[in-house]
Parts: C-alpha cells; structure tokens; sequence
C-alpha cells in the first residue's frame, strides 16, 4: 500500500505522527511542572490575603479598638469591632463577594479562642503545634514560618496556606491575659472559660486561606492547555513551512524531471535538465544530462550502424 503513496504525503504523515507525539510529550511533561506553577499562584494570592488581613488587624488594634475601648466597661455587650480578628473576618467576608476571591475562606484557627468560632480543628491544631515546635527549635521567627498544602475534607479536598498567629502586643493580654483583667462585657457576653492564659509571643493559632483544590487544577488545566495550544500552532507552522521548502525543493524539481526523463526515453533528445543548485537534487540533474548525452551518442552509434 505504501507503494503506491506519494512521496509529499509520507512526509506529512511522518510529520503528522512526530507532532502529535511532540504535542503528548509536552502535555506529559508540562502536567507536574504546571500543576507547581499553578499551586504558587494560588499560594501567592493567598498570602496577599494574609497580608492584607494582618493590616486589617493592625488598624484595628491601633486605631479602632483604643476609640471604643472605654465603651467595653460600660455597654452591657462585648463590642465585636474591637477584636482584630472579627474584623479580619469580616472584611475577607466582603471580599468573597468579589468573584476572584469567591472561593477563598480565611480562618484564624485558635487553640484557645474566646469565640469558639474560631476553635481549631484537629487538623488546625496539628498544624499550629508544628509552627510552635519549628519555632522553638529554630531561630526562625514566628512571622517567617509558613506552610503550604492540600488537605481532605468531606467535601473534597482543599489547598491551604497557613501562617502562624503570635500574640506581638501588651494590649492583647487584657483581654486574653486572665479574666479578673478582661473587660466586664467581654466576661457577660464570652464568660470566664475561654480565651484567656496567652502569653506574649506565643503561638496561638494559625491564619489559614484555604481554596478548593480544583481551583489549582484548573489554573493548571488552562496553562496546560494555553501552552499545547500554542505549541501546536507553532508545530503546524512549522510542517507547512517544510512542506513548501520541500514543495520548492525537491518534489517539484523531481517530479520536472521525471516528466524530461519520460520525453527522454520516447527519444525527445532536446530536453534539458536545469542545474539551480549543488545538492543532491542539482548533482541527479548533472547526471541526467549526462546520461542524456551518453543516451543520444549511443542512438547515433546504432543508426550509423544499421546503415
């Protein structure tokens, strides 16, 4: 069956064939170099969100709190405002509502917290008993530690970004230090039980955004295919550049000289094989007029003979 194929189209099939094992190799290879790449980008965006959260904290701390701070003692209800991690949480909250950030979820997972909101998983507390033993037995500090990874929920799985919580101010411990110290509404809204025994630069918690893990594998997806693409196009122009330099090149002046050589053969003496080149396709036609020249002497050797 080959046989009878055309010379152009065995090239583009041999071409076709190294394309398309081209194009699965880069998929093949691009999947765990991607899927990293995609990972960091969410993990950038991630830590942005704890930065921008930990500024969050430092306005209210600095700014917010001292303003209503007086109100703790005498209004009958603790004034959620004051604590730098409900507005951490309230604010990431409002940005959830942005669609970029639809499916991010911030936590400030605490041992000890005051709002059993905030109370740590066991996967949460293993996490922040890490960052406290890392600085222990590290001179890193507690602001530099970081920890990236997927974890398994029942709703599928996640890919988290934690960071651990210090206790970095005195003023902190009014309200987290014992209860005889804490504010009267604190104690009425909160009671004694919770929050309180902190000490300054503990780890008490970890901050943790967390985005479904799909999310990652579709960024991956996209850049994966973004680069197939491209690479594809790139791999069709090359065929079709070949295929036109060996359209000039060589089957077009083959297939000329296959029709000289069959005007040859019927005795059509006067054809000529055109010389452009030096290569391989220049030195055949340097033969085939040779071959023309030997062919016409042999005739005219045969003619005289015969008369």
């Amino acid at each position: 069956m080959m046989k009878n194929i055309k010379l152009s189209f065995k090239l583009n099939l041999l071409l076709g064939t190294v394309v398309l094992m081209l194009t699965i190799a880069v998929s093949l290879i691009l999947s765990g170099i991607l899927e990293n790449y995609a990972e960091q980008i969410v993990a950038d965006q991630a830590s942005l969100l704890i930065e921008t959260m930990n500024s969050v904290r430092h306005y209210t701390s600095t700014q917010i709190k001292p303003e209503l701070e007086p109100r703790l003692e005498t209004d009958r209800l603790f004034l959620p405002q004051t604590v730098p991690a409900y507005s951490a949480r309230e604010v990431f909250e409002q940005l959830r509502s942005n669609e970029k950030y639809n499916q991010f979820f911030y936590k400030e997972a605490t041992l000890n917290p005051t709002n059993l909101r905030d109370k740590a998983d066991k996967f949460e507390t293993e996490i922040v008993q890490s960052f406290r033993e890392k600085s222990k037995s590290s001179e890193q500090k507690a602001a530099d530690l970081q920890k990236q990874d997927f974890r398994t929920i029942p709703g599928g799985d996640l890919f988290y970004i934690a960071r651990p919580l210090a206790i970095k101010q005195e003023s902190c411990l009014r309200c987290h230090g014992v209860p005889e110290d804490a504010p009267a509404s604190q104690i009425a809204t909160y009671g004694k039980d919770n929050g309180f025994g902190w000490k300054m630069n503990e780890i008490v918690g970890a901050q943790i955004v967390s985005v479904p893990a799909s999310r990652v594998f579709e960024q991956a997806q996209k850049l994966r295919w973004l680069v197939i693409e491209n690479v594809f196009i790139f791999l069709l122009l090359g065929i079709v550049l070949l295929n036109l330099f060996l359209k000039f090149t060589i089957t077009d002046p083959i297939n000329k000289m296959s029709f000289l050589s069959k005007k040859l053969s019927t005795g059509d003496f006067d054809v000529e094989f055109e010389r452009k080149s030096n290569d391989e396709i220049g030195i055949l036609a340097s033969s085939l007029n040779r071959l023309k020249v030997s062919l016409k002497i042999a005739m005219e050797m045969i003619e005289n003979k015969t008369n």
